[in-house]
């Protein structure tokens, strides 16, 4: 029977999703055009009502909790935990302030949503080497331009059985490269909104999304020690408060 269901709420979730970005998308048009940061800053703005709408519509609000721990004029390395695609529109408006993503190129041709993935994403090919260099020089002029930027150190969904995957060091060849502080985030329950498998499949439940004290970096910070206490301080977060 929960499978069931859970296939009926995720036409309802789809339909709904369709149906509030066709109603978002002229404002998001008129903004495409903006210079930088105005443009993503708009985005921003724009996409956190329209998820205030569309999660509560499906059952899953975001309890927000730590946004105290974002100090007015400093932008951040902000990292979340990844275990389903419901993580991506929840982190990004959740965000205070203006932010981008790094994102996977393959949904950027997708008609209609692409346009708004683009907008709001650094996008890279992780195939590519040339792409990856390109995406690093690219996050490092969102940082410049004083907006957060938004990595899932995991790379990719955790659909493993732990708390978290291995991180990948691109967050914090980031954060060696450029001194700016590292804002670690944890989501709860998008695991139980969106599980591994079945696929197509969407569960109400609500959301909690918290922002940990930010971790300063040092000159003296190497990229693997940076990684292994990040990796320590969520993955004993997520235990603790699961």
């Amino acid at each position: 029977m929960k499978n069931i269901f859970g296939r009926i709420w995720a036409v309802w979730g789809l339909l709904w999703f369709i149906i509030t970005m066709l109603i978002f998308m002229i404002p998001f048009i008129i903004i495409y055009y903006r210079p930088e940061p105005r443009r993503t800053h708009n985005f921003i703005f724009l996409s956190r009502i329209w998820m205030g709408i569309y999660m509560p519509l499906i059952g899953c609000p975001v309890l927000t909790r730590g946004r105290k721990n974002f100090a007015s004029g400093q932008n951040y390395i902000v990292l979340f935990n990844h275990n389903a695609f419901i993580d991506v529109p929840v982190s990004s408006p959740c965000t205070p302030g203006g932010n981008k993503t790094i994102a996977k190129t393959e949904l950027a041709s997708t008609p209609v949503f692409g346009m708004l993935y683009k907008m709001g994403s650094v996008l890279v090919d992780r195939n590519s080497e040339a792409s990856r260099r390109e995406s690093f020089s690219s996050m490092k002029q969102v940082l410049d331009m004083g907006l957060h930027m938004i990595i899932y150190p995991e790379g990719t969904r955790n659909r493993t059985t732990e708390p978290l995957k291995a991180f990948h060091n691109g967050a914090f060849r980031l954060a060696v490269a450029t001194g700016k502080p590292i804002m670690p985030a944890i989501i709860f329950n998008s695991r139980k909104v969106m599980p591994p498998k079945p696929p197509f499949f969407l569960w109400p439940c609500p959301m909690r999304l918290h922002f940990l004290s930010p971790v300063a970096i040092d000159p003296a910070d190497t990229v693997e020690g940076l990684k292994e206490k990040l990796f320590v301080l969520m993955s004993d977060y997520y235990q603790t408060n699961a």
